[in-house]
């Protein structure tokens, strides 16, 4: 297992475009066809492919692919205790700017916990053994937020929420919430983790101008719900061993190439740094992520920042010489040491994956190394 500082200078977020024979299976398993054994059998196999390619193409923290999942967050989500999927009667909850999301989603219906037997943690153990003792990769989990259910609850809930009943002290819901992540933390770490992320759509979505006047007109302040947020995330990594690094991913929205939320992070900076994370991947390969500026937040020395630079949306290569000089320009706010970079989001948030190829995808991670050789 590398020793070598975490995030690293080329990253990546996590999904991967699902090979053909997977989403064959997958399909073949929904329609009945096979059982949920052969199923993982074929994940096995196409899980195990992946990892050579990532090694291959010189990434050290190496995922799954997230491959066993139809969603970034649900799949993780309705299996903790006192959560379930359902199939909302008006669709996803958010619209995105593009293809909608398939009708599924996650809400509450009793306290909140973190069961021993969470299916992610038998599905990191196979990739910890896959990837191997390498002394330059690591095993890479990636599971949603916490405030994922803060937000389906509180924010942007369809009026079918119980949130109330269960919790008539919302202070109950936010303490439990940070406990069951402290639990999965540790979790996580006992069965060998080192480099765990949380990906994260809701702080793009207090930052969109649109969603905070919504925010507001239901009483809600945009500003003191961020405040909250950091504090039910840093209580989630209170006591968190040293030897574990703990990212974070601020996404806009992925789906077949879509997105959901727009604008910079200049309304939730100074929160989402006083997190205690060890690395923040950031989106910037769009007008609407803004300018460098909110960086300015950026406070601890021992921490990095991903540039997501590279779109995960497209398949166009970028120019490599202006993404060289988007680098030497984040610089004005953090050190080049302690920055990266990274495509801006995964390759498949859903099951259904981006419009590029898998060629295109990996060319896209060719291109950070390059530009990563050139700058570092």
């Amino acid at each position: 297992m590398t020793n070598e500082t975490k995030p690293f200078r080329v990253d990546h977020v996590g999904s991967f475009l699902r090979p053909q024979r997977l989403k064959d299976a997958r399909d073949a398993f929904a329609k009945g066809k096979i059982d949920a054994q052969a199923l993982r059998s074929v994940e096995d196999e196409e899980i195990r492919e992946l990892i050579l390619k990532q090694k291959q193409v010189g990434l050290k923290g190496i995922t799954d692919g997230e491959f066993r999942r139809g969603f970034w967050h649900i799949d993780f989500l309705e299996h903790l205790n006192g959560v379930e999927g359902y199939v909302p009667e008006q669709g996803y909850n958010q619209q995105f700017h593009g293809k909608a999301a398939p009708s599924y989603n996650i809400r509450l219906v009793g306290k909140l916990s973190f069961p021993e037997t969470h299916p992610f943690l038998r599905d990191f153990d196979f990739l910890n053994e896959a990837v191997g003792q390498a002394a330059d990769c690591v095993a890479k989990a990636t599971i949603p937020s916490p405030t994922m259910i803060l937000r389906q609850e509180i924010l942007a809930n369809d009026g079918s929420s119980k949130l109330a009943e269960i919790y008539p002290d919302v202070t109950e819901f936010y303490h439990d919430l940070a406990q069951t992540y402290h639990d999965a933390v540790q979790a996580f770490y006992e069965h060998g983790c080192r480099y765990l992320q949380f990906d994260d759509t809701n702080w793009a979505f207090l930052a969109d101008a649109t969603k905070r006047e919504s925010l507001r007109e239901k009483g809600l302040n945009p500003d003191e719900i961020a405040q909250i947020c950091t504090q039910i995330i840093n209580d989630a990594l209170q006591d968190k061993p040293a030897d574990l690094t703990i990212t974070t991913h601020i996404c806009r929205g992925n789906h077949a190439s879509s997105w959901l939320f727009s604008g910079g992070y200049e309304p939730i900076a100074k929160e989402l740094f006083a997190t205690n994370y060890d690395g923040f991947f950031l989106e910037y390969d769009s007008e609407r992520a803004g300018d460098f500026a909110p960086l300015r937040y950026w406070q601890n020395p021992q921490s990095r920042v991903v540039l997501g630079l590279i779109t995960s949306k497209f398949p166009e290569l970028e120019d490599r010489n202006a993404v060289e000089a988007r680098i030497q320009e984040a610089t004005e706010y953090v050190p080049l040491e302690n920055l990266c970079i990274s495509p801006q989001c995964g390759f498949a948030s859903t099951e259904e994956g981006n419009k590029l190829t898998e060629e295109q995808q990996w060319a896209k991670i060719t291109l950070l190394q390059e530009i990563a050789h050139d700058t570092w």
